[in-house]
């Protein structure tokens, strides 16, 4: 008995990487752009990422899965279980949270069409061309989690129960920033191979972004609502605003010895684990699954 104990593979949450069933409750009674300060430029961006991330959380999936017989570290394995488990499960919350954009009327399923296309353009590519493209795309999601979860302007104007849901992906988000460059390290993958993942991301991820997000603008007959569009861009994209924090960190994604881990982020995650799901955590209630994240 013992000795099958000890053969036993490591656990996701055995390396700090823990898949948390959450039972999100969201406001009912919110009103349309409820998400950020009624403000619906604002607003819609998030009705963007929280369309798009179904889909590209099973890119990312698949692009990792790929190269799982490869690996042959216990705790590489277990890290990427960890990592394939937390993916799932933010893409399942996500479609729940998508379910209340449509209750509110929000074309939700627009964003997710257009990236959806681009991630198909993105599968023509060699499979280590679409690893590379999920590394730099973590590296951005990672460096995007970490605002959300310093940013005070965002905490005090949104929606506090919509809050936590994002709360909770941003920190795994962060718990697992290293997993797939360690598999794309592992396979060989170059730095040549990161520029060109640049220019794909760009082109088959970025734009089409964009594109919904003007799309959703027209759609919601808010394009030319000039002084409330000033205001949303202002919170994106203005000096250390939301979207600008995360731009600015971009390039070290193409340096030679980039990795994630330059990116030090563990006392914030030991901060926000405490918070959400420590004795007293905002999260206690709703956890489903909390023996198995020790």
């Amino acid at each position: 008995m013992s000795d099958t104990v000890a053969t036993r593979p490591l656990t996701g949450a055995q390396v700090g990487i823990p898949p948390r069933h959450i039972d999100f409750r969201f406001p009912q009674a919110s009103q349309r752009y409820f998400f950020y300060d009624q403000n619906p430029l604002a607003s819609l961006m998030f009705v963007v990422f929280s369309g798009i991330f179904p889909p590209g959380e099973r890119f990312f999936m698949e692009s990792v899965r790929h190269f799982r017989d490869r690996i042959t570290d216990p705790v590489l394995k277990a890290q990427v279980s960890g990592f394939m488990g937390q993916e799932a499960l933010h893409g399942r919350e996500h479609d729940r949270l998508n379910d209340l954009f449509r209750e509110r009327g929000l074309d939700v399923d627009l964003p997710a069409r257009y990236v959806r296309f681009g991630l198909r353009q993105l599968e023509r590519f060699s499979p280590r061309l679409q690893l590379a493209c999920t590394t730099m795309m973590e590296h951005f999601t990672a460096h995007l989690a970490e605002v959300w979860l310093t940013d005070e302007a965002l905490a005090k104007s949104s929606d506090p129960e919509m809050l936590q849901l994002w709360y909770w992906h941003a920190l795994e988000e962060l718990e697992h920033k290293s997993v797939a460059y360690d598999v794309f390290e592992l396979i060989g993958g170059t730095q040549r191979e990161r520029k060109q993942a640049g220019w794909l991301v760009g082109i088959f991820v970025m734009l089409p972004v964009v594109a919904s997000w003007v799309h959703l603008l027209v759609k919601e007959g808010q394009l030319f609502n000039l002084s409330e569009n000033r205001r949303g861009l202002r919170a994106l994209f203005g000096p250390k605003a939301l979207i600008s924090s995360v731009l600015r960190h971009m390039p070290k994604f193409w340096r030679r010895k980039f990795h994630p881990r330059q990116q030090a982020t563990q006392a914030l995650e030991e901060a926000w684990r405490s918070r959400l799901f420590g004795p007293e955590g905002e999260l206690r209630d709703v956890y489903r699954n909390p023996k198995s994240a020790h």
